[in-house]
């Protein structure tokens, strides 16, 4: 039994990784409306999560139901195969959820802990199909098939229930409202007080009392049947509270309302979720101890795991220790949720994702529907909604760092719907996941609030897309690679392993690594978007003083490009053609910000500046380095022949004569001072190389010393190269008369 000592060791310290993981990607479903409200400081709405995180793991029944008999049915399974499945899954889980929170992707851990155990137990149970010479129809005797059904069903009703609903109540509570709503919560917004808190009071006594220690099953069902009374009750009571406290005070109601309902989903989250993270470890030293008890514990089927076990109470207060810490310490917990919360900004601003085909269709065809709709509806409906929805006041508060991504409206609404959504799936038992009723909810609130305006609403669109594209990722890569692991261990045994736990390490370790990457990368791009609140010149000056580092980076990106090139180096072009589209988006940042300073200065400071000059020089400047960086790859991607020895030599020499050029311009963006002559001399430099380059290339041509394709490169770059040259000069022409005025 001494190797099932060690798996049960191992399964609890996966168990402490998995909590850590696992809250790294669960608190968005109860941290994104606060957050993205910024209903009070970050350590205050930290406070009221904890809170409501470690009550609910501290009065949590801890019933594991799910990991013990849950998927599969453990009176067909020996001790070793139990602990191979259990082992299997944790270590799955702790890459999967990792993996997820490295690319700050929100997925739902009960949808992977499930899959988790269906993988394993189906690899295990087609294992001692094989050995005993049975039909693979003997599987449904192994396998609970029902619950994975349930869970890919509750996905689609998840996606397409949450997203409607959300979308239809934001659309009423706007209308009613509006964004200038503080005189309006003046007038009536005790009643959606009293109605967003009655509904959220109830979810806690619904969802999060569920499995409970401090409610017996009496009192719930009491409060199953009583539903209606103790949602008018509720409501009567909060309506009342709310209308107190705006006649006499200059409470903000929406506030409590918005930490209310984080603590709700909070305590909701502990109480239901904790199973997805020490559940199995817990049925694994379950297994172990059973097997103590038994004679012959290797080849004693596992009936006693169909028993209910209650959890140990410190077994639950550690859990909740370890979910409080990791939701003030992990940087990977703010990443996942920064996701939701951009997704569903009033603004524009840094777009972390890209457009994709589907977005844009998608985005095309709502466009026509709404086209369509106007022509139906009639103009005074269609003046009154637009009045209604006019956000024009909000446009002050766009250059504010601390402004919030949506207001506490849409915040409440967010957590209202939310709760009763998931407590109405909760009654009938369906199987609901909270981050797909959340993650869908904010999304809807979001398009009726036109959060996602013309300008984003491809990003934001593949944005929710890659995210439910995930969800279902989650569960096809859940199934796969514990069913791999769940291989590997069964024939491999002790050294498979420590092997598999090596490179689960490992795993950890790297995405660490690349997290820490892109943070640093993303926090670099939204700084360039924090547009400065000053609207004087020097907002300018400040804006076009990030132009420099810029500039540098397409000299440095140009030169590794065309080292790529010279080396036929695959991976270093990649890396220069993916390094070019960084640059693209630091200038697309830069440029925004000087559009947005254009429209907040006054009008006879703008008078003469050449703002449009400056941005399409810099957009210039950016095209014509990733039609370089693309040139190059696809040459070598194609295997095309390499370039001649003397046209390398030449290319050397613009780069370098490029190079100069944009050092001299980024050293005069930074001091301001565009009366230097070494840019002037430079340029010089630069055009008489490119000259000679072109005339060499020419009667390289007229020779036929060289192919077709290798003339249509290098000429192509010599043509990017000047036009980029071109395009630095027209911006310090531009920059010279902008800054000067």
């Amino acid at each position: 039994m001494e190797i099932y000592l060690i798996i049960v060791v191992v399964l609890f310290v996966l168990a402490i990784s998995d909590l850590v993981v696992g809250v790294s990607n669960d608190a968005v479903n109860f941290l994104n409306s606060a957050v993205g409200s910024k209903v009070a400081p970050r350590h205050i709405i930290l406070i009221v999560a904890s809170a409501g995180v470690f009550i609910g793991a501290a009065f949590s029944g801890g019933l594991m139901e799910v990991a013990r008999k849950g998927i599969f049915n453990p009176e067909q399974f020996y001790l070793p195969e139990i602990m191979t499945i259990f082992l299997a899954v944790m270590l799955t889980d702790v890459i999967l959820l990792d993996l997820y929170n490295t690319f700050a992707l929100p997925t739902s851990t009960t949808v992977s802990i499930v899959f988790e155990l269906l993988g394993a137990s189906v690899m295990v149970s087609i294992l001692k199909i094989v050995e005993a010479s049975e039909g693979i129809n003997e599987l449904i005797r192994y396998i609970n098939t029902s619950k994975a059904l349930a869970i890919i069903s509750g996905i689609l009703i998840s996606v397409a229930v949450a997203f409607t609903v959300g979308a239809l109540i934001q659309f009423i509570v706007r209308l009613v409202f509006t964004f200038d709503f503080e005189k309006r919560i003046k007038r009536y917004g005790a009643i959606w007080g009293g109605i967003s808190l009655s509904f959220i009071t109830f979810f806690i006594l619904v969802k999060g009392a569920k499995g409970s220690t401090f409610i017996d099953p009496q009192t719930a069902d009491w409060i199953k049947s009583n539903s209606e009374i103790i949602l008018l009750y509720n409501f009567l009571f909060w309506t009342v509270i709310f209308q107190l406290l705006t006649w006499f005070t200059k409470v903000n109601i929406l506030k409590p309302v918005v930490l209310v309902g984080t603590f709700a989903l909070a305590l909701a989250f502990a109480a239901n979720d904790l199973v997805n993270f020490i559940g199995v470890p817990l049925a694994g030293f379950s297994t172990y101890l059973i097997g103590l008890n038994s004679a012959n514990p290797l080849t004693e089927l596992m009936d006693e795991l169909r028993d209910p076990v209650h959890t140990a109470g410190y077994f639950l207060i550690i859990s909740g220790v370890v979910m409080v810490i990791t939701l003030w310490k992990s940087k990977k917990a703010q990443s996942v949720t920064k996701t939701e919360v951009n997704l569903g900004r009033q603004f524009e601003g840094f777009e972390r994702f890209e457009s994709s085909m589907l977005s844009r269709i998608l985005v095309r065809m709502n466009i026509a529907l709404m086209e369509s709709t106007k022509k139906v509806v009639p103009q005074p409906i269609q003046k009154f909604i637009a009045k209604r929805f006019d956000n024009s006041m909000l446009s002050a508060q766009r250059t504010s760092k601390d402004q919030p991504s949506f207001d506490l409206i849409r915040a409440s609404v967010n957590l209202m719907v939310s709760s009763i959504l998931i407590s109405f799936a909760t009654s009938l038992k369906l199987p609901l996941s909270t981050t797909y009723v959340t993650f869908m909810v904010a999304m809807g609130t979001s398009l009726s609030d036109k959060a996602w305006g013309r300008e984003s609403a491809v990003y934001r669109v593949n944005g929710v897309l890659t995210v439910i594209g995930g969800w279902f990722f989650t569960a096809f890569m859940a199934f796969t690679v514990s069913a791999v692991f769940a291989l590997v261990i069964y024939y491999g045994q002790l050294p498979a392993i420590f092997v598999l736990i090596a490179v689960a390490g490992f795993f950890v370790y790297k995405t660490h690594i690349v997290h820490k990457d892109r943070s640093a990368s993303e926090e670099e791009s939204e700084k360039e978007i924090e547009v400065l609140t000053d609207v004087k010149i020097k907002s300018v000056k400040e804006s076009v003083k990030h132009a420099a580092n810029s500039l540098l980076s397409v000299s440095t990106v140009f030169e590794d490009s065309l080292e790529g090139l010279f080396e036929t180096d695959r991976k270093k072009l990649k890396k220069a053609k993916k390094a070019s589209k960084k640059i693209e988006k630091n200038i697309n940042t830069i440029t925004s910000s000087i559009l947005s300073i254009v429209k907040t200065t006054d009008d006879e400071i703008r008078e003469g500046h050449r703002y449009g000059k400056i941005v399409t020089s810099m957009d210039e400047i950016s095209n014509r380095l990733q039609s370089i960086a693309k040139k190059n790859f696809d040459h070598v991607d194609n295997n095309h022949k390499p370039l001649h020895i003397e046209q390398i030599d030449e290319l050397r020499q613009l780069a370098k004569a490029l190079s100069d050029e944009v050092k001299s311009v980024s050293k005069m963006i930074e001091k301001l001072d565009f009366e230097s002559k070494d840019f002037q001399e430079a340029n010089l430099k630069f055009e008489k190389i490119h000259s000679k380059l072109d005339k060499n290339q020419v009667s390289r041509i007229k020779k036929g010393h060289i192919s077709t394709r290798n003339s249509i490169l290098y000429l192509g770059i010599l043509s990017d190269t000047n036009s980029l040259s071109i395009n630095v000069k027209e911006l310090v022409h531009a920059l010279k008369e902008t800054i000067h005025k």
